[in-house]
């Protein structure tokens, strides 16, 4: 990996920020909304046969300098090894996501960041897929409101906190997660379980994801889903097109 100052700068002309770097509050949500806005959400390489690996040099190559997206591993990882550089306090910790049977995953299911600026604790994500759009400061059993939705922190057993969206009043879990700081080589394991189980569900179908200023568009083996705030356009193709609309809408060619 490039050294400190290059990684850095690499990265943020990455994600187009451009602003003064402070390492407080508004530097770090305008970062995470940057970071959102230009790298996407994707499973593709698991899809393709490409392993991926816990190294910090390899997910910098994928997603800076190849102009990719990558999965919370490789996401969370890389931004936390940015904060991390820049001077934030950081910290990496394992998330256990809610599954449709209304259980959670085991431990490092997920792995978010958690950042503390004048003593205040933010959840910040930006490999969750559809999640917050800013850091979420932790605040338990208050209504949190975000550009993209609301979300409320409960405190859980066994110390765990849980992140929720709320809608009309009721608490939708996202996944569960205890303050502990985790070491990247930790994920390793369930790192490897996404990509090869076929009860993980990121073996079932290629996806990618990417946020835009008027929605979202999202990308899988035969649909294209174009969200904005007015409406939702969603586009079929032939599975052997797929390809050709990653490069349209992503600008990706693997």
């Amino acid at each position: 990996m490039l050294n400190s100052e290059n990684f850095s700068s690499a990265y943020l002309q990455r994600i187009k920020f451009h602003q003064s770097i402070e390492c407080n509050r508004e530097t770090l949500f305008a970062m995470q909304e940057a970071h959102l806005l230009n790298v996407p959400f994707e499973n593709l390489d698991i899809h393709y046969g490409i392993v991926i690996r816990l190294e910090l040099d390899a997910i910098f190559k994928k997603i800076v300098l190849k102009q990719r997206g990558g999965f919370c591993y490789e996401l969370n990882g890389l931004f936390y090894q940015l904060l991390k550089e820049l001077g934030f306090e950081v910290k990496m910790i394992s998330g256990r996501v809610h599954t449709k049977d209304g259980n959670y995953g085991p431990e490092y299911d997920h792995m978010a960041i958690i950042a503390t600026i004048d003593h205040r604790q933010y959840l910040v994500d930006v490999g969750f897929g559809k999640f917050s759009f800013q850091p979420l400061e932790i605040k338990k059993g208050l209504v949190l409101h975000d550009p993209y939705g609301q979300f409320q922190f409960e405190e859980e057993q066994d110390g765990y906190l849980s992140v929720n969206t709320v809608k009309d009043g009721i608490l939708y879990p996202q996944y569960l997660f205890q303050m502990s700081p985790r070491a990247f080589s930790e994920f390793e394991g369930m790192c490897n379980y996404h990509q090869s189980s076929k009860d993980s569900h990121f073996t079932i179908k290629k996806m990618i994801s990417i946020l835009t200023n008027e929605g979202r568009i999202t990308l899988n083996d035969q649909q294209v889903k174009i969200s904005r705030k007015e409406n939702e356009e969603i586009l079929i193709f032939d599975p052997q097109e797929f390809e050709l609309k990653l490069q349209q809408y992503f600008q990706i060619k693997i």
